[in-house]
């Protein structure tokens, strides 16, 4: 006689689900972040774009633009030759401002103008000694080429200055008192120098670390994408977050690297100071670095190609950064409308914030504002590419 074994309830035998690891997610999430370094050092494009790329666009745009007028060739014509005369032609020359060329009369002047070759006309009269003293003052004329407005009123503006300035050192030479009706007392904030590269070059970062930001993960996970590697990473048991860290987390370092290189430069080799706190700057740049990283992480989730995501991350990030951040173009200068356009602008922030840690200092109220509008950017864009990305190949 046989006897069977009793039965087992359904279910009894099977091992229970092992509840989740917290270990186990910190193992994989550490072995993400090694695998996305070690991808980082075999590929010497992700280098290039985080290093190579700031030094040379720092270079290029540092030293290639300048808001600053000098060496302006500017046609001086004397009609009649005098000691003040010469006087005034010597201080035009000595001027880092001007490089003036003279010209027999008004009508060579004038030709030259027409061809390219000066940007101004200064015309000094036959009766400019004479009338130098006598109360409708002496005969002196400007004339610039108003093609480009700003370098015409720059020249104009230069010229005023360097009349003044001769007036007052020629009366001082006579023992007489130049009295001017009003007296302008002048006093340049956070910029003394008035440098233009002062403005421009923490502005420049902001564009650089845009351009990086977005390229680091665009261009390199679209590779992946192309590759199949992603499709291969998606069928692993890690999860959609520890994917999404596991990418953001080395190209953020990459990103702050850069971002280090850039600041040295605009210190140490371009002379800009730095009158702010350097907590405030970390702080800052890395709430931006979070945005530009989330915002490539999205296009390429989107894009899957390297060329539609190179292409993306230039139209949506880099030229919008350029062109309405406030790096060159004023932005209270731009129409109502365009004026809106610019508050969803990461970079806007951006360069608000290191314009005034780097001239004028640790300013709470601005960078606050600009930190939480940062802050907030970044979680929306994190927020978007976690919606998107799924670990179904559809």
């Amino acid at each position: 006689m046989t006897l069977a074994a009793p039965k087992e309830p359904e279910g009894a035998g099977d091992d229970p689900a092992p509840p989740p690891s917290r270990g186990g997610s910190l193992r994989r999430l550490f072995g993400l972040v090694r695998k996305e370094s070690l991808q980082i050092v075999r590929d010497p494009s992700s280098i290039s774009i985080a290093f190579v790329l700031p030094v040379a666009l720092l270079l290029l745009f540092g030293y290639g633009v300048s808001l600053d007028a000098k060496h302006v060739p500017l046609a001086l014509v004397i009609e009649n030759p005098t000691s003040e005369t010469a006087s005034f032609a010597v201080s035009l020359a000595n001027s880092p401002y001007f490089a003036p060329v003279m010209m027999p009369d008004r009508q060579r002047a004038t030709e030259a103008m027409l061809a390219g070759d000066i940007e101004g006309i200064v015309v000094l009269r036959s009766d400019f000694a004479r009338r130098l003293w006598s109360p409708e003052g002496s005969a002196i004329q400007v004339i610039v080429d108003g093609t480009d407005a700003n370098t015409a009123r720059i020249i104009s503006g230069y010229v005023d200055g360097a009349w003044q300035k001769w007036l007052a050192h020629y009366a001082s030479d006579l023992g007489q008192d130049l009295s001017p009706p009003v007296v302008v007392e002048q006093r340049v904030w956070f910029n003394a120098e008035v440098r233009s590269r002062n403005f421009l070059v923490p502005g420049l970062i902001a564009i650089i670390m845009t351009l990086i930001g977005t390229l680091l993960t665009a261009m390199v996970v679209a590779r992946e994408w192309e590759r199949g590697t992603m499709e291969a990473l998606l069928v692993t048991p890690v999860r959609i977050g520890e994917i999404l860290l596991g990418k953001l987390i080395p190209y953020f370092a990459l990103g702050m690297g850069g971002m280090a290189i850039s600041t040295g430069m605009a210190v140490w080799l371009f002379g800009v100071p730095f009158r702010g706190s350097l907590a405030a700057l970390i702080v800052v740049s890395s709430l931006f670095m979070l945005t530009a990283l989330g915002m490539g992480l999205l296009i390429s989730t989107v894009a899957r190609n390297q060329f539609v995501a190179g292409q993306v991350a230039i139209i949506v990030a880099f030229l919008p950064a350029f062109i309405l951040s406030g790096f060159i173009f004023d932005i209270a200068s731009m129409p109502p409308v365009v004026q809106l356009l610019t508050h969803v602008i990461p970079a806007r922030y951006f360069v608000s914030a290191l314009q005034t840690l780097f001239l004028a200092g640790t300013v709470r109220p601005i960078v606050l504002f600009n930190g939480a509008a940062l802050f907030a950017m970044a979680v929306i864009f994190l927020a978007l590419t976690r919606r998107k990305t799924s670990k179904s190949l559809e």
